[in-house]
């Protein structure tokens, strides 16, 4: 069920993302996309399948449109609304893989270690 969850994450992101390159000429339209995208990620569980796979998503759709179409154009404007968007990306990309939670031992701690105290 996981990786299910994770897959439509994704795709959330890749929309979510899709719909802030398309408002974000609009001040309004890039403060709207912001909005959602940081509530999502703040709703959202830190983890794998949940944060991480919607911030990737968002982030390398995001990414992929902004590298240059093969007619010379570009779908991220290069002023300041098309900056504040490829930071925005990111700021999502880092902080959902720097909340992730810390990776935990499979070996069951037998107490008879060196105390740190």
């Amino acid at each position: 069920m996981k990786p299910v969850v994770a897959v439509g994450l994704l795709l959330g992101g890749a929309v979510v993302g899709l719909a802030a390159v398309a408002l974000h000429t609009i001040w309004w339209g890039l403060l709207l996309g912001a909005l959602a995208t940081a509530a999502t990620v703040y709703a959202l569980p830190a983890g794998w399948w949940l944060r991480a796979s919607f911030g990737v998503g968002w982030a390398a759709l995001v990414g992929y449109l902004s590298v240059p179409r093969p007619e010379g154009d570009y779908v991220i404007s290069a002023d300041t609304n098309g900056y504040l968007l490829l930071g925005l990306a990111v700021a999502v990309l880092v902080v959902s893989l720097a909340t992730l939670p810390r990776p935990t031992s499979r070996r069951a701690d037998t107490g008879n270690g060196p105390s740190a105290s």
